[in-house]
């Protein structure tokens, strides 16, 4: 009963690749034959912390992490946000595309499941948006594909222990400051506090890495002992100039 529903599901909504939006001719491959050669996974060299590709084998971090310190222990992504996957990125977010987070989510776990392995991790936790956000888009998309990572790796999903109370401006509008200043006090641990020691924080995106750290800090003040970061992409690590325009 249950292929025969998703059978007809197919139909009446098809699958679409999640760099071009065309309708797969298969429908779990997640990306059609004429883009997978499009796909920019992340490549070595990356930075050794917060994981952007970094173009420079001669050098261990990225422009930011060599710049300040971040408040989680290291982080993953999958890959580089820009060209197609900017696009791919924006239709998941504000244009319904909530089926990409399955493949975003296989690939993720295909590239880093072991990594996730060796660090122990007990729970994955989304980067919360304002309830005003997620009622106006309908869904919070760290959420989305956490769940769907979760799946594939068989952790927990805690969507409860990190809130949002500050409805904060879009960090892409801000510069480096006005982004530490945009997220002061707008994270906060939920009423039922921390149950957790080892956790992977998850995000659609990574540029300066202001959401995360706020993020991390706050779960730190509440005893969590390591936070992890994998986001689906990523910002290129080269200089500083490069990462305004995200």
């Amino acid at each position: 009963m249950i292929l025969i529903l998703n059978k007809i599901l197919d139909i009446l909504y098809p699958r679409r690749c999640i760099l071009c939006d065309g309708v797969l001719d298969t429908p779990d491959s997640g990306v059609c034959t004429q883009c997978r050669p499009k796909l920019n996974y992340v490549k070595e060299p990356s930075c050794k912390k917060c994981g952007k590709p970094i173009g420079d084998e001669r050098g261990e971090y990225c422009y930011d992490c060599r710049e300040g310190r971040h408040s989680y222990a290291q982080g993953k992504s999958v890959w580089v946000y820009q060209g197609e996957m900017k696009q791919s990125i924006y239709r998941f977010k504000d244009g319904g595309r909530r089926e990409y987070a399955e493949f975003y989510a296989k690939e993720s776990a295909r590239l880093y499941g072991d990594w996730i392995k060796r660090k122990d991790i007990q729970a994955i936790i989304p980067i919360p948006i304002h309830r005003h956000k997620r009622y106006k888009r309908g869904y919070n998309q760290a959420e989305i594909y956490a769940k769907e990572l979760g799946k594939q790796c068989g952790l927990p999903v805690d969507s409860k222990t990190l809130i949002r109370v500050v409805d904060t401006l879009p960090q892409k509008t801000l510069s480096d400051r006005e982004r530490k200043n945009n997220l002061k006090k707008a994270l906060k641990i939920g009423v039922d506090g921390v149950q957790w020691k080892r956790v992977l924080v998850v995000d659609d995106i990574y540029t300066t890495g202001s959401t995360v750290d706020a993020a991390a800090a706050v779960l730190r003040e509440a005893g969590v002992e390591k936070i992890y970061i994998l986001s689906i992409t990523i910002g290129n690590g080269y200089q500083k100039e490069e990462l305004e325009w995200m």
